[in-house]
């Protein structure tokens, strides 16, 4: 059975292939962007590049590490992990890289090609990590014939996503912020304006860090999922038969399929407006998924109630996308309430976005926990609803992806555009669509939250099931010590993660004002800045601060199972999973709404470099780090503690 998930893989894969060479073969009409393109892709490889040897001089240390307590087979799946996770995150963010360029120049003759453009790299992204995660693990899984070897690949694509994602958020968001606080603020000049040293590093971040970094997440998550989906899976044999061990991966399959059908119509679409190409897609992705999910658990298993468990999935997806919506959308009530408090001052601009962003985990968390406890009460306690509900959450994930990739592609494209001083009808065309790929990152980010918090469920379960744990005493001071303790983990990865955006951003506020000032005739358009030196200060910074969260999320359930056992081992994992599914949106929604608030105000020319602007970008600045570095790096965090320790578990009892 696990021909056809191979097969899918390929078949996807060749399709990628097809978009990519559609979209590189045009030719581009405008010198100027070709060379800026240029500067951004050169950008972009140098640090992707140092980043992989980073990793790569890490494995190792981490391979033997892994050989040494487990094995030699988790250690190799963990290695697999990690290249997969690198290789996919490459191919996929070198292709958005040429799409930013070929997405600026189609602008000239309409937004609808330009939006099919950017449409087209994204779900380049989107097919390639689907594609070689269900490929390397159907080997994988054909090799080893056991699910539970698999988790070393799990815990090596969790690893990989982590530094990838932390690497790349604290380079974007250090370039980001250091060039809206002197750019903007101090010298009063737009964004992406040519003149400012920090831009170039702020356009290669956008891609190595909502590109690449969140290829590897999604990619993790995918490859998670399946994993724990198949190791609960095994446990249920008995009573659904032995194809139930191969569910996760064709459940998988349906949804790779419906989502690539999804992303073709959206591509090909006659008629273009701002959010009814997506929102189209979504509804047929989510249409084509359940109809397919239902012949698979009719003929596969034969269990109506599983099937109604995948559609639950599919609902928790829906509905955190519209609830992020709510709270981020440009024309939302929250974000013209926080423009609006912009008006009085960066305070009430701060303290409005921070009171709806406090409330908005709330609606996400209770129709996940709603659907699991329907789903398992329905099922009569059965694990494997919690597996139907949580894989449901993932049947979207290669349009969701592309739709990700999206935002990054038509913000440099609009980057693009403003450095090589294009037509105001394309930079209008571009600001459109950069507006539009804003949301889509955020609901992005919103789904991947939701769909990581699910998967704590099984993995909780998995957990229990391998190292036969039944309950948690919470009368016991050391099992609530251990939950309070994980519990505190995922303020400490934030504050490092946001403490190492300051850190980069203050180093190229810096640079940024030494050039403004040294640089004679950079103010009046007489002289160039020196782009490169912001990109390697950026990226000398992110590749040093990464390091230090990867390592406590992989050591410290390490040595909590093994000093202090499996019980304490649980309760640290409930904590920091359940903390991070809460402080996750809290960070994405609030800083989304901040930079949505900033959009609005720049819509009205009126208001710019005016005192409500100026508090708009202060917002903005202060959620870049929250929403771009602290929020998806709590996902990886939750998915990578998890994976940790289920590695663990079976030496814990």
């Amino acid at each position: 059975m696990l021909i056809f998930p191979i097969l899918t893989g390929i078949l996807i894969l060749v399709l990628a292939g097809i978009l990519s060479f559609k979209l590189l073969k045009r030719k581009v009409s405008f010198q100027k962007m070709e060379e800026i393109s240029s500067f951004i892709k050169k950008g972009a490889y140098t640090y992707l590049l140092r980043q992989i040897k980073t990793i790569l001089f890490l494995a190792p240390l981490f391979f033997f590490i892994i050989n040494l307590f487990f094995g030699w087979k988790q250690a190799i799946c963990a290695i697999t992990g990690i290249i997969t996770s690198l290789l996919a995150s490459l191919i996929g963010m070198s292709i958005c890289v040429r799409a930013n360029l070929h997405t600026a120049n189609l602008a000239q003759d309409s937004e609808k090609k330009s939006f099919r453009s950017a449409v087209t790299g994204g779900s380049i992204m989107g097919l390639c990590i689907t594609g070689f995660s269900l490929i390397v693990l159907s080997i994988l899984f054909l090799i080893f014939k056991d699910a539970k070897i698999l988790v070393g690949f799990g815990v090596g694509s969790s690893l990989a996503a982590l530094f990838a994602q932390i690497g790349g958020g604290i380079f974007t968001k250090s370039a980001d912020v250091g060039a809206d606080l002197v750019g903007k603020v101090e010298e009063k000049i737009p964004e992406d304006d040519p003149r400012n040293p920090a831009v170039i590093a702020d356009l290669v971040g956008d891609n190595v860090g909502d590109c690449a970094g969140r290829g590897a997440d999604l990619f993790q998550t995918l490859s998670d999922d399946i994993i724990t989906g198949t190791i609960v899976a095994t446990t249920v044999v008995s009573k659904f038969g032995p194809k139930v061990i191969f569910f996760p991966f064709l459940l998988q399959c349906i949804g790779i399929l419906s989502s690539t059908i999804a992303i073709l119509v959206t591509i090909n679409l006659r008629k273009n407006s701002e959010k009814s190409p997506f929102s189209l897609g979504l509804y047929l992705n989510v249409l084509l998924a359940a109809i397919g999910s239902y012949f698979l658990a009719k003929y596969l298993i034969n269990d109506f109630f599983i099937w109604i468990s995948i559609l639950l999935g599919l609902g928790i997806t829906l509905i955190a996308a519209l609830t992020t919506n709510y709270y981020t959308g440009v024309n939302s009530k929250p974000v013209n309430e926080i423009a609006q408090a912009s008006k009085r001052g960066s305070s009430l601009n701060l303290i409005t976005g921070l009171a709806f962003g406090l409330k908005s985990p709330l609606a996400s968390i209770i129709i996940i926990v709603s659907s699991i406890i329907f789903a398992f009460n329905l099922n009569g306690g059965a694990f494997l609803a919690i597996v139907a509900v949580n894989i449901g959450t993932d049947l979207l994930i290669a349009y969701i992806m592309a739709a990700d990739a999206f935002g990054p592609i038509v913000d440099n494209a609009a980057g693009i555009a403003e450095m090589s001083k294009s037509s105001p009808k394309i930079i209008n065309h571009l600001t459109k669509l950069d507006s539009l790929g804003n949301t889509m990152k955020a609901i992005t980010k919103s789904y991947a939250m939701s769909s990581g918090t699910v998967t704590a469920f099984v993995t909780f379960a998995t957990f229990f099931s391998i190292t036969k744990i039944s309950s948690l005493d919470v009368n016991n001071p050391q099992n609530v010590g251990f939950l309070l303790l994980g519990i505190s983990l995922p303020y400490l990865i934030s504050s490092l993660t946001i403490g190492s955006a300051a850190k980069g951003a203050l180093l190229v506020v810096d640079e940024v004002r030494q050039q403004f000032k040294t640089i004679k005739g950079l103010k009046n358009n007489k002289a160039f800045p020196n782009y490169s030196r912001c990109v390697d200060i950026t990226t000398k910074n992110a590749l040093k601060e990464m390091i230090s969260p990867g390592l406590i999320s992989f050591l410290t359930p390490v040595f909590i199972g093994f000093i202090f056992g499996a019980n304490a081992l649980a309760s640290l994992l409930i904590g920091a999973v359940f903390s991070s599914a809460l402080l996750g949106p809290f960070f994405n929604n609030v800083g989304t709404a901040w930079d949505n608030a900033k959009k609005f105000v720049e819509s009205h020319s009126s208001a710019k470099n005016t005192s409500q602007h100026a508090a708009a970008v202060t917002g903005d600045t202060v959620g870049d780090p929250l929403k771009d570095v602290a929020g998806p790096s709590l996902l990886i965090f939750m998915k990578l503690i998890g994976m940790t320790s289920l590695l663990i578990a079976p030496f814990l009892n």
